[in-house]
């Protein structure tokens, strides 16, 4: 079943508050998320699959058919018929005033990431983050990044400073409603090295101008033909 990725809009607000009551404990008011989106409508990002649905369907879904809403199945984890959201992160820029007066004003902030349990261990949690830094270093600029991870949140600490090289920077004591720790990190951003063609390790990269296939087109035609069997 293909996975997308793409930029969150005001009709996944329901589904990406329902992916955050459902697997984390910091949860937030409708309003904020619609506030991240008509704010920041760049930085953050979703993950959905679509179902096993008819050729008619699908077209009418791309179509945005006026009666595409009465079919939908009336589950929260839907962002409309046939498209199921899984995954999702909240990002935005520092919009705190102190910060305004500081060298580094320009920095960006991941307020919060989700995947559904069903869909974990497939790298979907690193891909969004990789989408929403690219975007706030592309789009907005930003210097930096931070963000706040539980003490206990192995995973995630394995996430951000492991395979996305964020920096702990200290421990906020008592930083959750519940008492718990926090590391704060932050990651200094590269808009170069955070295109999707380096972290994807992509050998080629395109010029736009050469025919990537002339140098060997007759070799390999040559090569293709003598593997046919009969």
């Amino acid at each position: 079943m293909p996975i997308t990725i793409r930029r969150a809009t005001i009709d996944d607000m329901l589904c990406m508050q329902n992916a955050n009551l459902h697997n984390l404990p910091e949860n937030y008011l409708f309003k904020y998320y619609m506030y991240h989106i008509l704010s920041w409508p760049e930085a953050s990002f979703v993950a959905t699959t679509t179902d096993d649905v008819g050729v008619d369907q699908l077209e009418e879904l791309a179509s945005g058919a006026a009666n595409a809403s009465s079919q939908c199945k009336c589950d929260p984890c839907y962002v409309r018929p046939g498209e199921k959201l899984v995954g999702y992160v909240l990002a935005k820029m520092n919009d705190d005033p102190a910060a305004a007066q500081s060298s580094d004003a320009l920095n960006g902030h991941i307020t919060s990431l989700s995947v559904m349990r069903t869909y974990r261990r497939m790298g979907l949690a690193e891909k969004l983050m990789r989408q929403a830094l690219f975007a706030l270093s592309e789009v907005y600029k930003a210097n930096f990044v931070s963000l706040h991870v539980r003490n206990s949140n192995r995973a995630a600490l394995h996430l951000y400073r492991d395979t996305l090289e964020f920096e702990v920077l200290n421990v906020e004591k008592s930083y959750y409603l519940d008492g718990e720790d926090a590391y704060a990190m932050k990651k200094i951003l590269d808009t170069q090295q955070l295109l999707p063609a380096n972290f994807q390790r992509g050998s080629i990269q395109d010029d736009l101008e050469s025919d990537l296939l002339e140098p060997n087109t007759e070799s390999s035609l040559q090569e293709g033909i003598q593997k046919i069997t009969v």
